[in-house]
């Protein structure tokens, strides 16, 4: 598709610009800017094995090691706290923030004494579900994310994850064992891999309705530029040329019990909870070891190094080891693009109030293009809203981002210290709990 080529190469440009980062030394992040609504991201970065294309920040787990890292992330929520931060939503990711429950509940119960917590989404992994889980978390945790990427037992061998957490029809009943416990259930699912044929998305598919899941969100498979021709060597070259069609089959597929939610995200409830938080908030503080907060129109990127991330909180100050150039006004009118149509609407009324000018001068030349290739399916004085190939678009557009965000955790990786460096070597197989994160290379 012409139209997804030119997103995908533009977009290979540009975000090498917007995202990227220098070195930098700062004991604290920037405090909160009146009337402004924050969320407040966790991370929570051990798995009980690694797999060598996950690209966030994750480590082998060790109970010992894991216990001290979450004792430093309460510190560190303390530190946010006394900087005036509030936050309606707390998100949870990893890594495989279930694997210590005991120290994932204090973190949780800690948050919603410091701030105004209405909703918390946690990620997991299939093997964890059980009463156990559902005991600790359902009434703290409104959104459970399952990483389960697909139900076909040929492509769980090939990612690795057969061994691990069992062939298909085991993680059916993982799921649907604890279907109706959470108010939301989601489960992430990896398509367009490069062996996966139509039978078998549709087969996927369906096993996914029948979980009782009330949610989904299917990645497509992604590669960050530094691991591209890794992953084709691996598991063979992403066909693209495929992907608007498998995108395509799936929302025909969903309907009409799945509604959009997101560029790619389903749901039943079309009020829950989604894995992209950027959607509905602007501006978010990261905490724990490699994670990312953007402030001021500025990102900032914790350091990938444990050893680092502790000594900085034993030490009473935050782990900001890089920093973002700010964004100009035309970055942040691009920002707003991407986000405000991921999730499928652009408020026209917000985005002047912001900006001082309409989006259509705002946002001249990327809404020019989108209608030029049929994205845009409503324009009205209050808002823009996307047709079906709009929708494709604007997920061309995130896989792009998240890619190119991976590169950069790829090359934090490659600075950590020896030491550190080996542990990533103790292990295999990845306990990576959303698809983006699981078929990131």
């Amino acid at each position: 598709m012409l139209s997804e080529r030119t997103i995908t190469s533009a977009l290979r440009v540009l975000n090498r610009h917007y995202l990227a980062q220098a070195p930098c030394s700062l004991n604290s992040l920037p405090g909160p800017q009146p009337g402004r609504t924050y969320v407040l991201y966790a991370h929570v970065p051990f798995c009980e094995r690694l797999c060598l294309y996950c690209s966030f920040n994750r480590f082998l787990f060790r109970e010992d090691r894991a216990r001290a890292y979450f004792k430093h992330l309460r510190s560190e929520m303390h530190m946010v706290a006394d900087l005036g931060y509030d936050f309606p939503s707390l998100y949870i990711g990893g890594g495989t923030p279930t694997i210590l429950l005991d120290e994932l509940t204090k973190t949780i119960d800690l948050a919603r004494s410091l701030f105004s917590i209405k909703e918390v989404s946690c990620e997991t992994s299939p093997n964890h579900l059980g009463p156990e889980l559902v005991e600790a978390l359902t009434k703290r945790v409104q959104r459970l994310s399952v990483g389960v990427q697909s139900f076909d037992d040929r492509l769980l061998g090939q990612m690795d994850r057969l061994d691990k957490y069992g062939e298909g029809d085991e993680l059916f009943e993982k799921v649907w064992s604890v279907a109706g416990e959470f108010d939301s259930l989601n489960v992430d699912m990896i398509f367009n891999f490069p062996s996966q044929t139509e039978k078998m998305l549709l087969a996927d598919i369906e096993m996914l309705r029948a979980t009782g899941a009330n949610q989904t969100t299917f990645y497509p498979l992604m590669a960050s530029p530094k691991t591209r021709h890794e992953l084709a060597a691996a598991v063979g070259r992403i066909d693209y040329t495929r992907e608007a069609y498998y995108h395509q089959l799936i929302a025909d597929k969903l309907t009409p019990d799945f509604t959009p939610t997101s560029a790619w995200t389903y749901s039943r409830d079309v009020d829950s909870m989604i894995d992209e938080y950027i959607v509905d908030f602007g501006e978010y503080v990261g905490i724990g070891s490699g994670a990312l907060s953007f402030l001021g129109n500025r990102i900032y990127g914790n350091t990938f190094s444990l050893r680092e991330y502790g000594e900085a909180i034993t030490d009473g100050r935050m782990s900001v080891q890089k920093c973002g150039k700010p964004y100009g006004k035309t970055a942040q009118m691009r920002y707003r693009f991407v986000t405000d149509l991921f999730g499928l609407r652009l408020d026209k009324a917000r985005f002047r109030r912001d900006f001082g000018i309409s989006a259509e001068r705002g946002l001249f030349a990327e809404l020019t293009f989108m209608r030029m290739v049929g994205g845009i399916a409503t324009d009205t004085p209050e808002e823009i809203t996307l047709t079906e190939k709009g929708r494709y678009l604007l997920m061309v557009m995130m896989r792009e981002t998240l890619a190119t965000s991976n590169d950069h955790r790829d090359h934090a990786r490659e600075a950590l210290p020896l030491e550190e460096k080996m542990l990533l070597l103790e292990g295999q197989g990845c306990e990576s709990d959303t698809a983006k994160k699981l078929a990131a290379s």
